[in-house]
């Protein structure tokens, strides 16, 4: 009787690479579909939280709460663009050939990450210190903040035209758009950012209420009382 051969494992790779795809897919339009998703939603956020400070009295909590939740999906913002950027400068073909941001964003771009990175950990210094913290903390933070603002609303007027054709980044291909794959993996991320956010302002709970509980200070020298 005739043996016969054992069939040959089929490769792994078949059936891995649909689902990394899922995943991770998505290339340099995916990138930047996530990039200007994270940036919408943190726009908004950011609207609320400086609404916060026009009625800081009553809404502290609110700001204090919020200005932890957002470290994040900043963190996401900043993790996506410096990714382009990464790979841009390191000679990726696919990176390469969609090129560089505009100049003008290229040169906002140290100042946005600067001033955002320093509004926030001046921030988080004021919380953990308590409202007897420092006057050059507090100062630092406010004037932060007026640098932070200021960079971040040129750099929304100068995404806005690009920002609908980036919300809704295809895979484009002989002439026809095709679904961009990915997508599950950008909705993990963004999930990750936030539930992140939020596990690290609920740590900082005790800290906010040491801010809220009646004290007669806070980061903008305005008094409670």
């Amino acid at each position: 009787m005739a043996l016969t051969e054992p069939l040959a494992p089929q490769p792994a790779t078949t059936t891995t690479r649909p689902r990394v795809r899922r995943i991770f897919g998505g290339g340099t339009n995916g990138n930047e579909q996530l990039t200007a998703v994270t940036g919408v939603i943190l726009f908004v956020l950011f609207v609320v939280l400086c609404v916060t400070i026009i009625w800081i009295g009553q809404l502290l909590w609110l700001h204090l709460f919020l200005g932890v939740a957002l470290v994040g999906p900043v963190a996401l913002k900043l993790g996506s663009t410096g990714y382009r950027f990464v790979r841009y400068y390191t000679s990726n073909p696919a990176y390469r050939r969609k090129g560089p941001p505009h100049p003008l964003m290229r040169a906002l771009g140290p100042l946005v990450i600067a001033s955002t990175v320093a509004v926030f950990f001046t921030g988080l210094l004021l919380l953990i210190e308590g409202p007897g913290a420092s006057g050059t903390v507090r100062y630092l933070h406010k004037v932060t903040f007026f640098v932070w603002l200021g960079a971040v609303v040129i750099h929304v007027l100068l995404h806005l035209l690009q920002l609908p054709r980036s919300l809704v980044a295809v895979r484009r291909a002989e002439g026809r758009t095709r679904d961009l794959p990915g997508s599950r993996g950008r909705g993990l991320a963004l999930a990750s950012a936030f539930v992140g956010g939020l596990v690290l302002a609920l740590i900082f709970l005790p800290d906010i209420h040491t801010w809220t509980a009646g004290l007669a200070y806070h980061p903008y020298h305005i008094n409670l009382n």
